[in-house]
């Protein structure tokens, strides 16, 4: 007997989260887990969001050095970077990444997902919502201004390693101020996907994997993250390759871009399939209800 209980194990709880036995979570799970981790941030302080977005800009600063430490390694004294050398050093672009999205911090593009998707279906979320942006936007500069104050300022880094930071930052302020919303639109929606996948990723490998994965592409692509590449331009500034000008010129755009990309292209497309897509969930629900008698008969025997 014991042997058929462990072949033939009894169902999990209807209560238990699909995230704990492993089963592939619907859509529905996703979002309530999505909602449930809006309603954790929304009750959080403005003083806790400040620092938690004030660290959340500091480790986006990985993103950059990772970046820039491997192009300056492969890339010849007195030569330019190759394609080659370029895609290399993006491979270490998702690092920042990885560690904010684990380790919990405030990141202002993810924050594009959360406490949209629950103001959707709770409007009195709202006001909550425009407090966090106006609170984790800031702190996420401020933190990657320190980011790149350490870098440009001190002896922390070679020389090398902050002109090729610099050098990144000067190829996204260069770009105009539409190709940067554009760029901005494609890097928030796939930052908010990276936060969807996580809410449904069932362990720190699969998550780790997620982010990996989709943030290479945002760095392949150069597309603009308003908190990722600030790093490189700051950096640029205050070695005084840039004016200060021309990072609020890019950081608009960017900012706007990101918004529109994370809002409209991810959490409003999942919001209309968990609400619009109960009908499909309803009809998955017959075939389990079928095989019950049949794991039912498999333990008495």
């Amino acid at each position: 007997m014991p042997y058929r209980l462990r072949r033939y194990p009894p169902p999990p709880p209807a209560s238990q989260d699909a995230q704990k036995n492993l089963e592939r979570p619907s859509a529905q799970d996703i979002y309530e887990q999505v909602a449930n981790n809006a309603r954790q941030e929304l009750g959080r302080s403005s003083i806790s969001l400040a620092i938690s977005g004030l660290a959340g800009g500091i480790f986006m600063g990985l993103s950059a050095l990772g970046n820039a430490i491997a192009i300056a390694l492969l890339t010849t004294p007195g030569t330019v970077p190759t394609h080659t050398i370029f895609f290399v050093g993006k491979m270490f672009y998702p690092l920042g990444f990885i560690v904010v999205i684990l380790g919990r911090s405030q990141l202002f593009t993810e924050n594009t997902l959360y406490p949209v998707a629950l103001v959707l279906a709770e409007k009195k979320h709202f006001w909550k919502t425009l407090r966090l942006w106006a609170t984790v936007l800031p702190a996420n500069v401020l933190g990657a201004l320190s980011f790149s104050v350490i870098a440009a300022l001190t002896n922390a880094l070679k020389p090398e390693i902050v002109q090729a930071l610099a050098g990144l930052g000067l190829e996204a302020i260069h770009n105009p101020a539409g190709t940067i919303f554009w760029s901005g639109v494609m890097g928030g929606w796939i930052i908010a996907t990276v936060a969807w996948l996580v809410s449904g990723s069932h362990s720190i490998t699969g998550s780790v994997m997620i982010i990996w994965m989709l943030t290479f592409v945002v760095g392949l692509g150069n597309f603009a993250h308003c908190i990722a590449t600030s790093g490189e331009i700051l950096t640029a500034i205050l070695i005084g390759k840039a004016a200060w000008s021309s990072y609020f010129i890019w950081l608009l755009p960017a900012v706007a871009g990101n918004i529109c990309g994370g809002v409209g292209m991810v959490t409003l497309l999942e919001y209309g399939q968990v609400i619009y897509g109960g009908d499909a969930d309803a009809e998955a629900i017959a075939p389990l209800l079928r095989e019950e008698p049949k794991q039912e008969e498999s333990l008495k025997a």
